[in-house]
């Protein structure tokens, strides 16, 4: 994997095996941190997300109900994240008053997937339509200022929600009385700056229960869907060498969005891409990551499947 020099590393992510001492779990996650200490804000909740999700993880199992089910993990989520930003905002060594960092977290338990998500970053799911057609579904949204309800919850904290003049199509959030910082995100971890004036932490969190038609899941931060679409991500990652070989599916998805960068916006620096692709319903289900900054060694995970 190329490196691009110069430029400090603001994304991670991570993936777990045996997630809660259950062999049929599995953590993944990506982290895109932004400010002046974004990289250290998205690797700090990389490390102490899935321990809190692990300490807040419920008794509650797919045979209790599906509704039970997401219940249960929904609101360990929110706990999760909520504790999350607290131990940011009490950290002695690294300052979030103008950092913070997205996250789109998922934990699979058997064939149950439920996700959360704070900002732009994106999971979607490479799944078989009914012609037996490999298709994109998109499992979260982009929270971003625009969307109605974000940009009330900021106006009717006194946040100002607009955009630049020369990125007519970026809202971003501003402080009531100071043109700053200007965050392209509704929801993120960190940034306090803006927690009192209509920012928030609290994750959006969705569930799926894995078919039989569905195929992988696709983690990464807003450096690929910039540059590529959801249907160009799921068709790169299908088309991808087999597992087996040494250039992973998040490899060869991480190449792509960064050549497309070049062509889509010759003239601005290529943002930062990290990427996992968790592969679904195999004999031996795997994890590849892959980020723009690292070596994109492949790290494959094995998954039991119930």
């Amino acid at each position: 994997m190329s490196r691009h020099i110069g430029r400090r590393q603001n994304t991670t992510k991570d993936h777990i095996s045996n997630f809660d001492g259950r062999s049929d779990a599995v953590f993944c996650g990506v982290f895109d941190g932004h400010g002046p200490n974004g990289h250290m804000v998205a690797r700090k909740v990389r490390d102490i997300l899935p321990l809190n999700l692990r300490a807040n993880s419920p008794s509650a199992r797919a045979s209790d109900g599906h509704l039970h089910f997401f219940k249960a993990w929904k609101d360990s989520f929110l706990k999760a994240f909520r504790v999350v930003d607290k131990e940011l905002r009490l950290h002695p060594e690294i300052d979030c008053f103008c950092s913070g960092t997205t996250a789109v977290a998922l934990v699979k338990q058997g064939q149950e997937l439920v996700i959360g998500n704070v900002g732009d970053s994106r999971a979607v799911l490479g799944t078989r339509d009914e012609n037996n057609s490999l298709i994109a579904v998109q499992l979260t949204r982009d929270l971003k200022p625009s969307l109605p309800r974000e940009a009330e919850r900021i106006r009717r904290h006194r946040g100002r929600v607009f955009a630049l003049k020369n990125e007519p199509e970026v809202a971003r959030v501003w402080l009531p009385n100071q043109n700053s910082p200007g965050l392209a995100m509704a929801p993120a971890f960190g940034d306090f700056c803006l927690k009192d004036f209509g920012l928030i932490s609290v994750p959006e969190v969705s569930y799926r229960r894995v078919t039989a038609k569905d195929e992988f899941v696709v983690l990464a931060t807003d450096g690929v869907w910039d540059a590529l679409s959801n249907k160009d991500v799921v068709s790169i990652v299908a088309s991808a060498p087999t597992r087996s070989s040494s250039l992973s599916s998040a490899r060869s998805l991480v190449e792509s969005a960064a050549l497309a960068w070049k062509f889509k916006y010759p003239t601005s620096k290529i943002d930062d891409c990290a990427v996992v692709c968790l592969f679904l319903n195999s004999d031996e289900s795997s994890s590849s990551t892959a980020n723009s900054k690292e070596d994109g060694r492949r790290n494959d995970i094995e998954v039991a499947i119930a």
